[in-house]
């Protein structure tokens, strides 16, 4: 995949790195999976009670 400035740029700012440096490290790579998949579960449980209000 060929990573664009525009990707790098998003990476240092959700993420605080660059793509080499979540290349290189594992750790690095497991605080960014970890950190997404937080998020998204927020997301699903804002959802959720978005939806759930909306059919009351």
């Amino acid at each position: 995949m060929n990573y664009t400035p525009e990707m790098e740029k998003a990476m240092q700012k959700s993420h605080r790195m660059g793509y080499a440096d979540y290349c290189r490290k594992l750790e690095n790579r497991m605080k960014v999976e970890r950190r997404r998949q937080e998020d998204y579960n927020r997301s699903k449980y804002v959802v959720a009670e978005i939806e759930s209000n909306i059919h009351r």
